[in-house]
């Protein structure tokens, strides 16, 4: 299993493996300013801080809010920070998404990331969606050119199966792959077996169990408690140990929770407690 604490993505941009999602900074459903703006720019300085140099985001978190509140907490940005953001789904208010993968909004939101961030280029660019009414070759071969104009560093997709990432590649080097995934959610196995295979890194959005897994006096609950440490810590830690493609990037809007889900990192089980909770989740 790994111990490996970092991941070169692409090859060229080598982060720390267990990075921050900044999903949950900005309103309620994901939509608009948080209530505490001030509190979420605290929370993405403490990450970098803490050592977090891989922070997810996307242009329809708020929408914009969230790239606009790393632009003004981080910049200028530290040396070694890579920023990843996705395009490719629309709101329609609180809790409401529909993928639109036409290459002039894409470009258009690309543009409008990179104003928010405050950047020339976009280090990992990812699509949010596959857009079932735009074929894939378009949404991806106008991000090709972005990337050729120096705009985009690297392309990675979101929420894809095996076949549809496969096809993405024939348009395009794809360096990452983000899907739901976590000890008890693991319908994308294969998928992570396909990431392995090829070094694409996989980053799992949930990536704390939830549901029977966590129940008190469960396996990992007994393994939390003799370690002194939270299920979502143990969640965490498991991510970091099954696969050495795995970048977790586990979110939240306060400063303590980020404190305690980056003290994952240094979490230490036997393979015998970690096969024990394997079974477990099974």
């Amino acid at each position: 299993m790994s111990d490996n604490k970092t991941f070169s993505l692409g090859g060229d941009l080598e982060v720390n493996r267990l990075g921050f999602g900044a999903m949950r900074i900005v309103g309620d459903g994901i939509w608009g300013d948080p209530k505490d703006p001030e509190n979420s720019r605290r929370v993405l300085r403490r990450a970098v801080e803490l050592g977090v140099n891989f922070i997810d985001t996307a242009d329809s978190y708020g929408p914009v809010v969230s790239e606009r509140l790393i632009g003004e907490a981080l910049v200028p940005y530290p040396k070694d920070v890579v920023i990843a953001t996705k395009g490719g789904l629309t709101r329609q208010g609180p809790n409401r998404w529909a993928p639109v993968g036409r290459p002039e909004y894409l470009i258009q939101q690309l543009e409008l990331s990179l104003r928010a961030l405050k950047r020339e280029t976009i280090q990992l660019w990812q699509l949010h969606r596959i857009d079932p009414k735009t074929p894939v070759e378009e949404s991806l071969g106008a991000m090709k050119d972005m990337q050729k104009q120096g705009k985009i560093q690297h392309i990675g997709l979101s929420e894809v199966k095996v076949p549809e990432i496969e096809q993405a590649r024939k348009v395009v080097e794809i360096v990452s792959v983000q899907n739901k995934y976590n000890l008890g959610d693991r319908a994308h196995e294969d998928v992570l077996k396909y990431c392995e295979e090829h070094k694409i890194a996989f980053i799992p959005w949930f990536p704390v169990a939830a549901g029977k897994l966590v129940q008190p006096g469960g396996t990992l609950d007994a393994a939390a408690k003799k370690h002194g440490i939270t299920l979502s810590q143990i969640s965490i830690a498991w991510l970091l140990h099954h696969s050495p493609v795995i970048l977790p990037i586990p979110g939240t809007s306060s400063v303590a929770h980020l404190e305690e889900n980056l003290k994952a990192a240094d979490v230490q089980l036997t393979d015998a407690e970690w096969a024990e909770i394997e079974k477990a989740a099974a």
